[in-house]
């Protein structure tokens, strides 16, 4: 929806807009959960649910509960007649949530900052019913917003079978995440590869050092700040969110050692930290007396990256944002032992 915000200011400009939206996938559907298509009273639309399958037959529920004012659930797949009729010949199955209006609620978390999900009813109590999670409250003790930040967490739009104070009911988690963004500390030659291996995957780029021979334009020319200072104020400056990916990579104790002290204690999704075994089993003695806990040890990623076997710089990087990736998704990496 974020990507549809300025058609749907042109659309509404003109009248009311519906919507549909991808709810379930089910085998090679080829749009994902949270994917929208935007329709006016016109039948003008914007986005795509199906990649062109089935965009003119959702189009018309849209419009017809644009007439009648009621969201409704349709689905499409291989197994349904009308399958063929609208085109999904894929081998998958769409299932769709129909909407007359685009719920300001999503209006407002896809314009803003991101960390939201809006979670809307589909089968149970109050079907259509639609819940706010913000994650600056916390996950709290609800099955709501448990299932809500842990969607938060894989950054995915999803079903989920929840128990609301009205009774058991299937609910849609649409996804708002927070943009994610890269804390480089260190603007080393590996840092310089990693930028743009970064930013080519959707991420800002920020890049902090203490030493301003390291922090250059011609060093990095397309990072998307560059901040100059030792790590407290650096990384103060930076900000750290829940979406921010942390790599400390100096090979420097005097600016490592406080950089990891920050990071660890903050809410970073990934915190990595250069070095052979032997640096990163010293630097962890290091890091338990400067007062860490073990549970906050434990979330150092170090060596720092996948093990592909590369060494040069641009290997290295890869094998960073491989397993940065890998954690943001929770593809199941392990931290090494320390």
């Amino acid at each position: 929806m974020r990507a549809l915000l300025p058609a749907y200011a042109q659309m509404r400009a003109t009248g009311p807009v519906g919507r549909a939206v991808v709810v379930s996938v089910w085998g090679s559907a080829p749009q994902a959960e949270g994917a929208t298509m935007l329709v006016d009273g016109s039948g003008a639309m914007a986005g795509s649910v199906s990649g062109g399958c089935v965009e003119t037959a959702a189009a018309e529920e849209v419009r017809a509960a644009m007439e009648d004012g009621a969201p409704r659930l349709v689905r499409y797949g291989i197994s349904d007649a009308r399958a063929w009729e609208v085109g999904l010949s894929c081998g998958g199955t769409l299932e769709l949530l129909i909407e007359p209006r685009v719920p300001e609620e999503v209006v407002e978390a896809a314009a803003g900052p991101g960390g939201v999900v809006v979670a809307t009813v589909l089968d149970g109590p109050e079907f259509g019913r639609r819940f706010t999670v913000d994650d600056n409250i916390g996950a709290g003790d609800s099955p709501l917003s448990r299932a809500a930040a842990e969607a938060l967490r894989s950054g995915r739009s999803r079903k989920a079978a929840l128990q609301l104070p009205g009774g058991d009911a299937v609910v849609f988690l649409e996804v708002f995440p927070r943009p994610p963004r890269l804390v480089i500390f260190g603007g080393v030659h590996v840092a310089a590869e990693l930028v743009p291996l970064a930013r080519a995957l959707g991420y800002h780029t920020i890049v902090a050092d203490g030493r301003p021979a390291f922090l250059t334009r011609e060093r990095f020319p397309t990072a998307d700040e560059l901040i100059l200072g030792w790590p407290d104020a650096a990384l103060a400056q930076a900000g750290i969110d829940s979406a921010t990916a942390v790599a400390v990579l100096t090979h420097d104790p005097k600016f490592d050692d406080p950089a990891l002290l920050i990071a660890l204690r903050s809410p970073a999704m990934y915190v990595g930290a250069i070095g052979s075994k032997k640096t990163q089993a010293a630097r962890r003695e290091r890091l338990r007396e400067a007062g860490l806990t073990e549970a906050e040890l434990g979330r150092l990623f170090g060596p720092i990256g996948l093990d592909l076997g590369g060494r040069s710089p641009a290997e290295t990087a890869l094998a960073i944002l491989a397993e940065i990736t890998a954690v943001r998704y929770g593809a199941g990496v392990t931290r090494p032992a320390g």
